[in-house]
Order: structure tokens, then C-alpha cells, then sequence
């Protein structure tokens, strides 16, 4: 136990719940710190393979803490921002982990809660999970969490969330693009098995690439310059030694070495 989370790694996953349920698991200056800390050090863990997010209690997270939110209101705008982005790097930590995180959303996610389904690789959802942008009711805006809102829903979706403040349900999260799957509580860690399995089927350098990749090619105008760095990708990842040893389990029928 440390702090406001549980932190274990077996089986090649190492997984940060967050445990603040009498709180709903909302953030303040502590629960960032740590799991800023905690995704740094799972990105650099040899014995890491896939990182998983979730909670304990009946909510994901409730995004800001109304007591710290009270707290900073008070202090002046330097502090603020200083404040905001330590959030912001909270966020960029989960989003650009070298390894593919996986988030487990086991009820409702609010604020910021949106924020850290959106920077997970891939997102569960239970049934029973909610979902809401609520900044604009409290006189706030969703701004650090917004970049990986936006390129998870889209401009358009964000125009109507951002701005209305409306509670959605797990089916519209699923449609929005939020989440990837939403299942019955009852088939929950069936589910997250499931994916887990999947993710440890892949190179581990290929899939640190394949995000890299992904950030520099979502957005990007398609042109020369664009055509030769990917094409440096994929040469490097053919002439790597897991594309050479993925290609050869492969002609071989066997599993790679990395399985």
C-alpha cells in the first residue's frame, strides 16, 4: 500500500488501483503525485509488460476533490497553474506510458475521471459505469484533461459534453469511442482477462513502438516527409531482433520468445 493507491505486478502486468473510496477517488495534490510516480516507474519496469488502471469502491473517479478544489481557489494564479500541471502531467504520464495500459472502469468516472479513461490505451467499462464533463456547472473547464478527451471522442462530441455537462451511460461512452468494451459487472475480470491476453501476445518493443508510432502519424498530413519516417519505422522493426525472432516463430508455428 502506498499512499492512496495499491500497487502489485504479477504475471507480467503490474496493476495501479487507485483506493480513496470514501472520496470516490477523487483527485488532489496527493493521488496525483503518486499516480504520476507510479506510471513513470511502471514504464521503466522490466518485469512489466502491460499496466492496468482502476479503483476500489463504487466509483471510478470523481475527478477534482472538492476540498482541495476549495483550497486552491483560494491561492493565487501562479500557484494555480503550477497546481494544473502537475495534472497535466499526471496525464501525459498514463497517456504516453511505453507500455499499453489498460483501464478498468468499474463505475462512475467524472471530470478528470473522463481525463484518465481517455489517456488509457484501451478502456473497459462495466454496464453500470457513468460518465460525465461536469467542469462547466461548477464555473470550470475540462482544460488539461481536453487533448486526449478531444482525440478520444472527437471536436464534435466534446461540443456537446463539454458544454452541456450531461451524465452518459456506458452504451453512449462505447459509441463515442470513451471505452472499447462494456460488459455485465458479473463478466468484468472475465473481460479484462481477456484483454490481458491479448496484450502479452505482442512484442513488447513493437507495441512501445507502435504508440510512439500512433502519436506521430494521428493528425499528421499525409506527405513525403510523413512516407520516409514511417517507413523508417517499419524497416528498423523488421530489421529488429524481436521482428527477426516474431517473423521466425511465426514460419515455425511456435510461439515467440517473448510468450
Amino acid at each position: 500500500m502506498a499512499g492512496y493507491l495499491d500497487i502489485a505486478t504479477a504475471n507480467q502486468v503490474t496493476t495501479i488501483r487507485m483506493n480513496r473510496p470514501e472520496k470516490h477517488n477523487a483527485f488532489d495534490e496527493t493521488l496525483i503525485a503518486e499516480l504520476t510516480a507510479a506510471f513513470r516507474a511502471a514504464g521503466k519496469d522490466d518485469a512489466a509488460r502491460v499496466v492496468v488502471l482502476s479503483a476500489a469502491g463504487q466509483s471510478f473517479s470523481a475527478g477534482a476533490d472538492l476540498d482541495w478544489m476549495r483550497r486552491m481557489a483560494d491561492q493565487a494564479h501562479d500557484a494555480n497553474e503550477r497546481d494544473a500541471l502537475a495534472l497535466a502531467e499526471l496525464m501525459a504520464a498514463i497517456d504516453g506510458c511505453p507500455k499499453p495500459v489498460l483501464g478498468l472502469v468499474q463505475g462512475a468516472a467524472f471530470g478528470g475521471g473522463v481525463g484518465l479513461v481517455a489517456c488509457c490505451d484501451i478502456a473497459i467499462a462495466a454496464t453500470e459505469a457513468t460518465f460525465c464533463l461536469s467542469e462547466v456547472r461548477l464555473g470550470l473547464i475540462p482544460a488539461v484533461i481536453s487533448p486526449y478527451v478531444a482525440a478520444a471522442i472527437g471536436a464534435r462530441a466534446c461540443r456537446r459534453y463539454f458544454l452541456t455537462a450531461e451524465r452518459f451511460d456506458a452504451q453512449t461512452a462505447l459509441n463515442l469511442g470513451l471505452v472499447h468494451e462494456v460488459v455485465p459487472a458479473a463478466e468484468f475480470d472475465a473481460a479484462s482477462d481477456r484483454m490481458l491476453g491479448q496484450l502479452l501476445k505482442g512484442g513488447p518493443q513493437a507495441q512501445r513502438a507502435a504508440k510512439d508510432l500512433i502519436a506521430h502519424v494521428a493528425g499528421a498530413r499525409i506527405d513525403e516527409k510523413l512516407m520516409r519516417d514511417t517507413a523508417r519505422r517499419i524497416a528498423a522493426a523488421r530489421a529488429s531482433a524481436e521482428g527477426k525472432e516474431g517473423l521466425a516463430a511465426f514460419l515455425a508455428k511456435r510461439k515467440p520468445n517473448w510468450q
